[in-house]
């Protein structure tokens, strides 16, 4: 039974671009840096795709997260994971987990 409730909160996450291991109780995020202009926390929009209820469209939607960034490693045009985690402050509940790809990089190419 307890499986089963999982399953269904996994199955809640997914549909919010949020992702969860079975094994993993916080959420992670993948978003790309914004503001890096304070001490120890940045800023990362997370794009999602959604389908509107009545024209069928697909919408890009946002949302902006304050993150702890304990060495100041993030830099704006970064992709970054963020995990959740308790309230660090006010509006900070996510912390930095890695650096996707830096804001210089080019994407890997499958050739």
């Amino acid at each position: 039974m307890a499986i089963e409730q999982k399953q269904s909160s996994n199955a809640a996450a997914e549909g919010t671009g949020e992702e969860r291991n079975a094994l993993q109780k916080r959420r992670a995020v993948v978003g790309t840096v914004v503001s890096d202009k304070m001490q120890k926390t940045i800023v990362v929009k997370v794009d999602r795709r959604v389908r509107h209820s009545l024209y069928k469209k697909y919408v890009e939607k946002s949302r902006r997260y304050k993150a702890h960034d304990e060495t100041n490693e993030a830099k704006v045009g970064d992709i970054v994971t963020l995990v959740e985690s308790r309230p660090l402050s006010r509006e900070k509940r996510w912390v930095l987990q890695a650096i996707v790809r830096l804001a210089g990089q080019a994407p890997e190419a499958n050739v």
